[in-house]
C-alpha cells in the first residue's frame, strides 16, 4: 500500500473519499444507487463480450464485486486484475482472497500507465461517472491502448442519474464516434436502464 499523502484528494475521487469519511461502508461506500442497479449493469457487461478464460482488468474495481458476479454465473476469467485507489476499499477487495486475482492500489486517471497489465479485456463499471469530459476521453484512449482484445465500459448517457454535481454524462453518439476514431468496432446497449449505456469496442479480428 502506498504511504499516506498530503496531496489533496482529486475531484473525481472525492465523492468516494467523502463517503468513507462519513462512515459509509461496504456496498454503500461505492456510491451505487442500489444492488439491483449494480447487478443490471454487470449483466450488460457480461452480455457485451466473452469474458471466460480472458485476462480481465477491472479499472475502479471497488470491492471486486464484478469478479464475484462473474464467478456466481460460472464465468471464470484466466486472471483478474482490479485497480482501486480508496485504501479501505482496496483492503475489502483483497480480503475476499479470490483465486487468480490481484488487487492493485492505483489511480488510473493520474497514472494511466497502470492500465497496462496485459489484459485481454479492460472494463470500467461506474468508475467513469465522476470524470469530466477531457478526463473521460483521455482515460478511454489509454484503456484502449492497454486492451488486447476489447474495451468495455458503461457511462451515464443522459441527465437522468445526474442528481449530484460530481456526476457527468456524455452523449452516446459522441462516445461512439470517439471509439470509431480509435480504430475499434463499437457496439452499444442502452436497453437495460434509462440514462445508462454500455459500449464494447473490439479490435478488428478480435472477436471469436
Amino acid at each position: 500500500m502506498p504511504k499516506a499523502s498530503s496531496e489533496p484528494v482529486p475531484t473525481y475521487l472525492y465523492p468516494y473519499h467523502e463517503a468513507r469519511q462519513q462512515g459509509a461502508k461496504g456496498f454503500h461506500a461505492l456510491l451505487w444507487t442500489d444492488r439491483e442497479a449494480q447487478r443490471i449493469r454487470f449483466d450488460a457487461i457480461v452480455r457485451s463480450c466473452p469474458l471466460a478464460a480472458r485476462r480481465i482488468l477491472d479499472a475502479g474495481c471497488g470491492r471486486a464485486d464484478l469478479l464475484g458476479h462473474l464467478l456466481e454465473r460460472g464465468i471464470v476469467p484466466a486472471h483478474y486484475t482490479g485497480l482501486e485507489m480508496i485504501p479501505a476499499t482496496v483492503r475489502a477487495a483483497r480480503r475476499k482472497r479470490y483465486e487468480r486475482c490481484e488487487i492493485m492500489a492505483a489511480d488510473f486517471v493520474r497514472e494511466p500507465e497502470k492500465l497496462a497489465v496485459g489484459a485481454d479485456v479492460v472494463i470500467f463499471s461506474g468508475s467513469l461517472n465522476t470524470l469530466s469530459r477531457p478526463r473521460f476521453y483521455r482515460t478511454l484512449r489509454a484503456a484502449w491502448a492497454a486492451a488486447g482484445r476489447s474495451l468495455v465500459f458503461n457511462f451515464l448517457s443522459s441527465q437522468f442519474w445526474c442528481g449530484e454535481d460530481w456526476l457527468y454524462w456524455h452523449r452516446r453518439q459522441s462516445v461512439l464516434a470517439f471509439c470509431r476514431s480509435l480504430g475499434g468496432e463499437p457496439r452499444f446497449d442502452d436497453s437495460y436502464l434509462e440514462g445508462d449505456c454500455t459500449i464494447v469496442v473490439t479490435r478488428p479480428g478480435g472477436e471469436e
